[in-house]
């Protein structure tokens, strides 16, 4: 899809951002491959993670959801969770990542399903989140001849975010930017009977607090409803970083059962914490999470929450 046209034109300072942002980018395509990868996550988490508080941030999730950690594990998970992070930034912009991605494993029961759906004609929702590399996901997908559309959320730097959407599109196409005319777009592929992949482990304003590692985290039913206003199949689909921090198994898992929103983002957030809690290191436990979910329990009675709940699943 075409990058929105901006009618105002971009300053000197603006572009000169853009150009140091993308700089440290640049340079490292100078390393090869099997070196640059591995240098971007070791930078990320030895450097970078450490100044911007990133290292902090996990700890206190972990104490949150995890208090029986140990201080050496709660170490080596948040180095490990800014190495990915730096890992899966420095695959965006690499061109030879999309045809190592192609060649991942593929495992899991829910394989055989997208392609029958797609056969048939139906529309299929694709959910994972912000763990291992989902772009990984997304390319394994588009090797064996499924199309998946994808959201991004624009940046405020427009040069960089030339760049970004650029990299995301060598990805998979369509792509389509996170506002408005983005979920117009969506809305429209799945009229059509195609493949929309959305992440949902994200602290959602819009959300209910359901629980995620036994506690309330704001998550948005969207892709629930999605699945279920247009007969798709919810398919949860993980890009698993392997042991060598180059190659990936991409999972299948079986289709989400169609009942309700409510219960369907339910076994989504189970299925997420199951694969989070087998490979700790690589899920983004940088995010605030839980930032919102205790408060919003607090601010309503019990009775109100166990009444929202009845009504969701009877619109379900």
């Amino acid at each position: 899809m075409p990058e929105p046209v901006h009618t105002s034109p971009i300053p000197f300072s603006e572009r000169l951002l853009g150009a140091v942002l993308y700089a440290p980018i640049r340079m490292s395509q100078a390393l090869p491959y099997r070196w640059r990868i591995p240098v971007a996550g070791w930078l990320t988490s030895r450097v970078l993670a450490p100044v911007a508080g990133y290292h902090r941030r996990v700890r206190e999730n972990l104490r949150l959801v995890c208090p029986g950690l140990s201080e050496a594990e709660m170490t080596r998970i948040a180095r490990g969770v800014a190495d990915n992070f730096g890992r899966g930034m420095a695959e965006l912009y690499s061109p030879e990542f999309p045809e190592r991605a192609a060649r991942a494993t593929a495992t899991g029961p829910g394989l055989e399903t997208i392609r029958a759906a797609r056969a048939a004609g139906r529309p299929v929702v694709i959910v994972s989140g912000h763990f291992g590399n989902v772009n990984a996901a997304r390319v394994k997908l588009r090797s064996l001849g499924i199309d998946n559309a994808g959201f991004y959320k624009a940046l405020r730097n427009r040069p960089f975010n030339a760049r970004y959407a650029e990299a995301m599109r060598r990805i998979s196409e369509p792509l389509f930017e996170r506002n408005r005319a983005g979920v117009a777009q969506m809305l429209r592929t799945l009229k059509q009977g195609g493949a929309q992949s959305m992440l949902n482990d994200l602290n959602a304003h819009d959300g209910l607090p359901l629980e995620f590692f036994g506690q309330p985290a704001l998550t948005s039913l969207s892709a629930a409803e999605m699945a279920l206003r247009y007969d798709a199949p919810m398919m949860p689909i993980w890009g698993i970083r392997a042991e060598n921090g180059l190659d990936f198994e991409i999972v299948f898992e079986e289709e989400i059962p169609p009942s309700d929103p409510l219960t369907m983002t339910r076994e989504y957030n189970a299925r997420l914490e199951a694969q989070v809690r087998a490979h700790m290191d690589q899920w983004f436990w940088i995010h605030r999470r839980w930032k919102d979910g205790a408060n919003w329990v607090g601010e309503m009675r019990g009775k109100e929450l166990a009444e929202l709940e009845e009504r969701l699943a009877g619109e379900g």
